[in-house]
């Protein structure tokens, strides 16, 4: 898929990428879904489907924390208060440990919760806040959601597919 360069495109792709990836997400057995077998995000590292989803929801909310706190006014951390973007695999582990406590259902649930709450950001703001002026850095703020929404969501699909393939699981 092509990069979005603007609303529609940027709905598109994270509504696609969602749900291809939410219908593996929901084949995988609960019995399964903290099982560190997974490929992890830091390099050398495993991880269960539980912390593939907790990382996807946490840069989900990082983004809404993000959009929340340049619109009151206020000053962001990029990529959050305590990390530098060098820092993404103690990054990672963070969101692994914010979730952790949640089931893998209630997981899924807060996951697709993050995901709509982007799509009702991304509906109510027009096409050149999104994409007609830098946002961070030389970054526009739709390709800020997109480097943390669709992006990783194919790349999270294609994890779990591999996995998927090495247990033998439909």
């Amino acid at each position: 898929m092509a990069i979005p360069a603007c609303k529609t495109e940027l709905v598109d792709a994270i509504s696609a990428n969602y749900r291809k990836l939410r219908a593996d997400l929901d084949s995988v057995p609960t019995a399964l879904a903290r099982e560190a077998t997974l490929e992890g995000h830091a390099k050398g590292t495993v991880m269960s489907v539980h912390d593939l989803v907790a990382y996807l929801t946490g840069w989900c909310e990082l983004v809404l924390k993000w959009h929340a706190r340049r619109s009151a006014g206020e000053p962001v951390d990029f990529p959050d208060s305590g990390y530098r973007w060098n820092d993404l695999g103690q990054l990672a582990q963070k969101f692994y440990a914010d979730y952790a406590g949640l089931d893998y259902p209630a997981l899924l649930d807060r996951f697709a919760a993050a995901k709509e709450r982007i799509l009702a950001v991304i509906d109510a703001t027009c096409d050149d806040d999104l994409y007609g002026k830098p946002w961070y850095e030389a970054y526009t703020f739709g390709r800020m959601i997109q480097f943390n929404t669709s992006s990783p969501f194919d790349n999270a699909r294609k994890r779990l597919r591999r996995w998927k393939k090495e247990k033998g699981l439909p």
